[in-house]
């Protein structure tokens, strides 16, 4: 994958892991090992050959970045979702080692928790039921975490590395 695109497109400068498996899981007790296995691979395992893959590429001659994407499972429960977090929360937990190991190759490793987003599956009654959880009065759009994440691959923040970083609005759980 990277062969191509650097041939398409040149030095590839950083990268923002953005891929994610939610839904088709479970709580404690409804679980079943392909659950875990396909969230695992999806959120864990391509995320961190993603960054394997930039980091082998890289030319330290030139600032890398990359960030990993989370979710608020290190802030509160995330009720009928314990493949999802774990593998999620897998990423929260390896982002200091990695942030370490990759600071002498001048990449910086930080990883985003967007917050609860709406991505087009709120409803009217979801918006309901969960409203009063928001301060600010909605839910965050694309472009709030967009600006911290486009904020974090540039050079002002390369001094910012091996970070969690939530973007909830003040989301109370």
């Amino acid at each position: 994958m990277f062969d191509a695109a650097t041939s398409t497109c040149g030095r590839i400068d950083g990268i923002v892991c953005n891929h994610a498996l939610s839904g088709s899981d479970g709580p404690l007790g409804e679980l079943t090992a392909a659950m875990l296995d396909s969230h695992y691979a999806i959120n864990t395992r391509a995320t961190l050959l993603l960054a394997q893959a930039y980091a082998n590429q890289h030319q330290a001659t030139s600032p890398g970045r990359i960030i990993f994407m989370t979710s608020g499972q290190g802030l509160g429960p995330m009720s009928g979702e314990v493949a999802y977090a774990a593998a999620k929360g897998a990423l929260q937990q390896i982002t200091h080692t990695i942030a370490d190991q990759l600071a002498d190759h001048n990449i910086t490793v930080n990883t985003v928790n967007p917050g609860p987003v709406d991505t087009g599956y709120m409803t009217e009654q979801l918006w309901q039921d969960v409203h009063a959880r928001f301060p600010f009065g909605r839910m965050g759009e694309n472009k709030d975490p967009a600006r911290l994440i486009a904020w974090l691959l540039t050079e002002e923040a390369s001094w910012i590395t091996g970070q969690v970083i939530h973007s909830e609005g003040g989301f109370r759980r």
